[in-house]
């Protein structure tokens, strides 16, 4: 028997390590106790899977660490009643049954701290079989076959980039793993790294082989230290090992590899700008043509993919270009991983063939709607894309159909939505975190960012007026017509889009000073229905600034001067007797 904790960062946080230790703690009867990554069904954390003779026979979700005696008592006596209560449900596993995984097909099985694991998996034949039996020509033709695009963002084809740097000119060439992934609401490419790091390893090196390029470099955000450890942890077990370093599989091919962690800015996401900081320059974008493949890292030639991206490789190699084309659709091809997050029932990892919809997803995957409330829109793509409402649903996710809906793709962060949200709000959110994250190189960008914000501010405020949404228009295609890079480019997107489908939350902002979602707290006012108080003071008892007054058994007054709108009154009262307005 063995016994594996998911401890990825999701796992952790839920408590997975203090269980293991209490496990360490227990007599498990000769069981073998060990870890993985992130399965995915961060919602359930912590969980605890349990293999007999290689295969999982259980699955236990939400354990603690007074759980501990349960699986003790299971290990030693084999009686399942023991953690009949732990056992994930039938629902539940839909979750995972219902997803195609390639990038994701290792996350949460095998020890990521374990080389052996990954190699008992299938680790590294890709990588033998691309640099012993193919030229760097064949490798490049069969990720064409595949139609594998950029999984950062952009969607471009990842062979043309790959064979842009092959064709460049000079002999020393760089290849770059973008692993600095800032989307609020975006943990995939962190996962990948925690839970499979030989996977990126084998990616790059086949990537690098490709392009013919010695070097190759991670740029991670700091803020993932879990993914740096098990990274490093890694690239020294692939080197022991020979698959990275020196004359790998005994052929000509050589390439190194290092970990730079960056500070975490979000610009740096864009190729040129993670190049500048890779220099130890700040990250500010430069002017393209020239382009990376021509002149990039200390002016070389270079190439720049996501974790993502890197992590379909290998699968690609070993199945063939025509396996992975042959899922999605015409233009969007394989598969696309998502971090499925917001009032979305069943949170976390989701990895699905190109050609799904989002209802798909949303609903089928992801159980629907927390507390049965109404869906009301999606954001896809980050900051950098945009709101997409319930009545577009059944929209096919893909390239192309996100971009006509006014949203992106993205990196695969998506973020579900109800209707307790406030669409000027969600726009001034994300506002917000571009003009904070702008570099301030370009003008349209440093500051139309922030004449944006203070707008909606405004709005949000109750101090909206006639004219602002015909304004933050007109800045919108100003900042996507002017900035520099793609983030500026992109800021206005989640403002158009909020615009096109949601106007009348903007004009019932401007024109009835109201939130029609009772989010924007300037413009909520709560009162008490007489008729409903039954005088049990529990408002009063919970309001931390003394506003309501009333004796028991009789209704209770707001004192509106006072009150501060926390809305604690509304959530503890039982009866519905406290009212937003």
């Amino acid at each position: 028997m063995k016994i594996v904790i998911g401890e990825g960062s999701c796992g952790i946080a839920a408590g997975a390590e203090k269980v293991r230790q209490a496990l360490l703690k227990k007599d498990l009867n000769g069981a073998e106790l060990t870890i993985a990554g992130c399965i995915g069904m961060c919602y359930l954390e912590p969980i605890v899977d349990i293999y007999e003779e290689g295969k999982e026979v259980m699955r236990l979700v939400r354990v603690s660490e007074a759980d501990a005696d349960k699986i003790a008592d299971y290990a030693s006596t084999g009686d399942e009643s023991k953690i009949a209560d732990l056992l994930v449900s039938d629902e539940d596993k839909q979750f995972l049954d219902k997803q195609t995984r390639i990038a994701l097909r290792r996350c949460g099985i095998i020890n990521p701290e374990e080389i052996e694991d990954f190699i008992n998996a299938d680790g590294y034949t890709a990588l033998k079989k691309a640099v012993t039996e193919m030229t760097s020509e064949e490798v490049i033709e069969t990720i064409k076959t595949s139609g594998l695009a950029g999984r950062g963002g952009a969607g471009f084809p990842t062979w043309f980039k790959w064979n842009a740097a092959r064709q460049s000119d000079g002999e020393e060439k760089y290849l770059i793993c973008n692993a600095d992934e800032g989307d609020p609401g975006a943990f995939m490419d962190r996962a990948v790294i925690e839970s499979d790091p030989h996977n990126l390893i084998e990616g790059m090196l086949i990537g690098a082989y490709a392009i013919g390029a010695k070097n190759a470099v991670v740029y991670v955000r700091a803020e993932y230290p879990l993914a740096i450890k098990r990274l490093e942890r890694a690239i020294k077990q692939a080197e022991a090992a020979g698959y990275l370093g020196d004359n790998i599989f005994g052929t000509d091919f050589s390439c190194h590899m290092s970990i730079k962690a960056g500070a975490g800015a979000f610009v740096c996401g864009e190729e040129t700008a993670l190049i500048e900081s890779l220099e130890g320059h700040r990250g500010m974008p430069r002017l393209k043509p020239p382009f990376p493949a021509q002149s990039g890292y200390w002016r070389k030639p270079s190439n720049i993919n996501n974790v993502e991206t890197f992590a379909n490789v290998s699968w690609i190699i070993n199945n063939g270009g025509e396996a992975f084309a042959a899922m999605g659709t015409e233009g969007s091809k394989g598969t696309k991983v998502f971090a499925v997050t917001g009032k979305v029932k069943r949170s976390g990892l989701v990895e699905i063939p190109m050609g799904k919809t989002l209802r798909d997803v949303i609903f089928d995957i992801g159980g629907g709607i927390k507390d049965g409330k109404e869906f009301k829109a999606v954001q896809m793509g980050g900051p950098s894309g945009g709101c997409i409402p319930a009545s577009l649903i059944d929209t096919v996710i893909d390239y192309k159909a996100l971009g006509a809906t006014g949203a992106i793709m993205g990196s695969g962060g998506m973020v579900v939505m109800d209707e307790s949200t406030c669409m000027v709000g969600m726009a001034k959110f994300f506002l917000d975190f571009t003009a904070k994250e702008s570099c301030g190189k370009c003008i349209h960008c440093r500051i139309g960012t922030k004449r944006m914000l203070e707008i909606l501010k405004r709005i949000t405020e109750g101090e909206g007026k006639d004219g602002d949404v015909e304004l933050l228009e007109e800045l919108c295609y100003g900042i996507k017509d002017g900035a520099l890079c793609g983030l500026g480019q992109t800021a206005p997107n989640p403002v158009l889009t909020t615009i096109k489908y949601f106007r009348d939350e903007y004009d019932a902002h401007i024109n009835e000073k109201k939130c029609p979602a009772g989010e924007c707290s300037a413009l909520i006012k709560y009162g008490i229905d007489a008729d409903k108080c039954k005088g049990c003071t529990l408002c009063a008892k919970n309001c931390p600034v003394g506003a309501i007054s009333g004796s028991v058994k009789n209704a209770h007054i707001i004192d509106t001067d006072k009150c501060i709108k926390c809305g604690k009154c509304f959530t503890v009262c039982r009866f519905g007797a406290v009212e937003k307005n």
